[in-house]
């Protein structure tokens, strides 16, 4: 569940012609661990919109050479199309979906901006959550003026590029790089054909509400008689009844009473905050990063509510839906269910199943599947479309389609049998650890959330999340004990003739068998975490299952001992006796610990069996 994972969504200024997209498109698919996933053309806003994924050292080459590409391919001075645009490679957005950090693909954002800055002399200017300045956030701001105006622009100090030259490129224009949040695409449906019933929900719902009326008309706001507006003296409160001599006490009054900046909501629905005079009073809508609009769509037969999230880690599917079921029904209305357009994060929507089971008193520790599958029910997700997990989740649990554990029970079994030397006992012992987690959880939740469990919902459903946590990656442990001596292997085949290159595979080798070593010993790591668990499920389970706690304990230890034999037979490799040293007392020390956690949990098993 921890693969790098970053998504791009570049827009370059060539929506025309065939040929030079497919140029461009073709050096981000040159790039290794990227895959290209869309190519979306627009011929009369002479733009088009790439979409390609990867990891941190992917993505960053893949961008600048198909920034590069763009530089070569396409003139500005002759560019034309509808759309907003400053430079070939118009705008530049990594989107962090797996595995890595906001401040990790700042920087990543900024290592690339300044290489196309240096290299291809291009001025970039940084947007979003890479901004270095609070009024270049916004995309629409540092475009304003467009190519043609960027001439003059970059003559005025207030807007010097971040990277590259202040002189104007004529030919590439300027590029402005970012990070931003992933966006979900996502809609509501409902079973009217009433657009206004539509745009009268998404109006409460999003993040710059709606005008405020007197008298309010419940539950249809847009049908309230009058609109009211600022006027001098009169600010009234967009909540309440509230009306303030100044705009600033009715500032002070949302802030102390409503528990929100009113001028931050002005500035959403472009009003000066400091003379709002002539325009009309605002109603705060319920999320933030939250944009909706009402709409029939005729293909379905239907309205729906048309919802860009922005920041779903803010404001979920989860959260947005129930409160439009909640506003739905106030309406007489009914949510048939919802819709993702395009892909969506694997935690954005791991998060919404993890919600609805938690919601349904039911255990969370179970497995990823069935938690996404729990989240493609309870959002709805197959009422006017099919949606595959497979085909539609970005950074989607899963291995390669040769991995062990890809294979039939009866497949690795004779795997293992045949006369090779992988996979062998560290791959079993890894195996072990995570039957024995597997059985914790399952006891967990064969006892929790049911009559008369309360007191032990809460432990016994951590137990299971932790349980399926070290099991998922115990069962990656099963590939990787097969690829731990992969680097080991590499370095034999350095060269080996000067005694320069001799010194330097020697050194190579060594490395490789630490960290060969690190594999097994994370697995037996890992399989003592289970043997205490196993305890705690043991003592707080259902006393029909203490058993198969019993058997997931020895399980575990099987592991832990597996995992310590295939650390200790390959340090007589190594030569740094001090790493060998702290290995073998950590091994000693986790052997130990492992004895006596199992002897209590058997203890415990069979007094209450025996």
């Amino acid at each position: 569940m921890n693969e790098q994972l970053i998504e791009c969504v570049p827009n370059f200024s060539e929506g025309r012609d065939l040929n030079i997209i497919k140029q461009i498109t073709d050096e981000i698919e040159k790039v290794g661990n990227v895959k290209l996933l869309d190519v979306d053309r627009g011929a009369d806003m002479n733009r088009t919109v790439v979409t390609f994924i990867g990891d941190k050292n992917g993505v960053a080459e893949a961008a600048f050479q198909a920034i590069k590409k763009a530089s070569e391919l396409i003139d500005m001075s002759k560019h034309s199309g509808t759309h907003p645009r400053m430079g070939a490679t118009d705008v530049f957005p990594f989107i962090p979906v797996n595995g890595i950090t906001i401040e990790e693909c700042v920087q990543l954002s900024k290592d690339v901006a300044k290489r196309v800055g240096e290299e291809l002399k291009i001025p970039v200017y940084l947007y979003e959550k890479s901004a270095r300045k609070t009024d270049r956030k916004n995309l629409a701001v540092i475009r304003k003026g467009e190519y043609e105006g960027l001439s003059e622009k970059l003559k005025d100090e207030n807007w010097r590029p971040d990277f590259g030259p202040v002189e104007f490129n004529k030919r590439s224009g300027a590029t402005v790089i970012g990070v931003r949040e992933f966006l979900i695409a996502y809609n509501i449906n409902l079973n009217t054909r009433e657009k206004l019933h539509a745009i009268d929900i998404a109006y409460e719902l999003r993040e710059k509400g709606r005008s405020a009326r007197r008298p309010a008309s419940f539950p249809y706001y847009y049908k309230s008689e009058n609109v009211i507006k600022y006027e001098k003296d009169i600010y009234p409160c967009g909540e309440c009844d509230f009306n303030g001599k100044t705009i600033s006490e009715t500032i002070k009054h949302c802030s102390e009473v409503h528990g929100y900046d009113l001028t931050e909501l002005l500035k959403l629905n472009d009003i000066n905050p400091d003379s709002p005079e002539g325009e009309s009073v605002k109603k705060k809508g319920l999320f933030k990063n939250c944009k909706a609009i009402g709409w029939i769509v005729n293909e379905f037969d239907r309205s729906q509510i048309s919802i860009n999230l922005t920041d779903y880690n803010v404001t979920s599917m989860h959260d947005v839906l129930e409160a439009a079921r909640k506003l739905a029904e106030e309406r007489g209305i009914v949510v048939t269910g919802s819709e993702i357009v395009g892909l969506v994060p694997f935690n954005a929507l791991y998060q919404s199943g993890k919600y609805y089971l938690q919601k349904q008193q039911r255990s969370t520790g179970i497995p990823v599947k069935d938690i996404l599958n729990s989240a493609v029910q309870s959002l709805g997700l197959n009422d006017v479309n099919d949606f595959r997990i497979s085909e539609r989740v970005l950074g989607l649990p899963k291995n390669s389609d040769d991995a062990l554990v890809e294979m039939t029970l009866y497949d690795f079994v004779d795997e293992v049998s045949r006369e090779t030397p992988a996979p062998g006992g560290g791959s079993i012992a890894a195996l072990a650890g995570a039957l024995g987690a597997a059985l914790s959880s399952m006891v967990s939740n064969l006892s929790s959330f049911k009559k008369a469990s309360e007191n032990i919902d809460e432990l016994l459903n951590s137990t299971a999340e932790k349980s399926q946590q070290i099991k998922n990656e115990l069962m990656k442990a099963i590939d990787e004990d097969t690829h731990a001596f992969n680097d080991f292997m590499n370095a034999k085949r350095l060269p080996n003739n000067s005694a320069s290159e001799k010194e330097i595979r020697k050194q190579a080798m060594q490395n490789g068998l630490k960290k060969a070593v690190l594999v097994p010993h994370k697995t037996a790591e890992l399989s003592k975490e289970v043997i205490d668990i196993s305890l705690i499920v043991a003592k707080n389970g259902n006393p029909n299952s203490i058993t198969d706690v019993g058997v997931g304990a020895q399980m575990a230890y099987s592991g832990v001992i597996g995992g310590i034999y295939n650390v200790l037979i390959n340090l007589k490799e190594i030569k740094d006796v001090e790493f060998c040293n702290s290995m073998k007392d950590k091994c000693g020390n986790l052997k130990k610990d492992a004895q006596l956690a199992l002897e209590e949990v058997l203890n415990y098993v069979e007094s209450k069996i025996m």
